[in-house]
């Protein structure tokens, strides 16, 4: 019932940028926390950067200075600007969006399919 997209991925050389975004539909009320993962080859899923309604962005360590998410108010869309990557950067890109559902007020917990972030060395 939410759909969520992600775009932006690409190849870019060590110490390059990119801008991801991602955008959800569906039958959404209220979108309480968007985020991105991401996951390496052989390595767990792992947080990059979430943003909840009226909260401080969150970021993972290895990320925090380097990279910026951003959500419009009352858009259910979220946007991770990534600076200055480095080869271990590389990774399938997720993008994540929780909150509750316009047609049974449950919660949902949907995820897109991934974008491919590759950093050259």
């Amino acid at each position: 019932q939410v759909h969520v997209v992600e775009s932006g991925g690409d190849l870019v050389q060590h110490g390059g940028s990119l801008r991801l975004s991602c955008a959800a539909s569906g039958t959404i009320s209220t979108m309480t926390i968007m985020g991105w993962y991401r996951q390496a080859p052989g390595k767990e899923r792992e947080l990059v950067a979430t943003k909840g309604n009226g909260l401080s962005p969150n970021y993972a360590d290895s990320v925090r200075g380097r990279f910026t998410i951003s959500r419009e108010n009352g858009e259910n869309t979220v946007h991770l600007q990534m600076n200055n990557l480095t080869p271990d950067d590389t990774a399938i890109y997720y993008c994540n969006a929780l909150g509750i559902l316009r047609t049974s007020f449950r919660p949902f917990d949907s995820w897109g399919q991934g974008t491919q972030v590759t950093v050259s060395s």
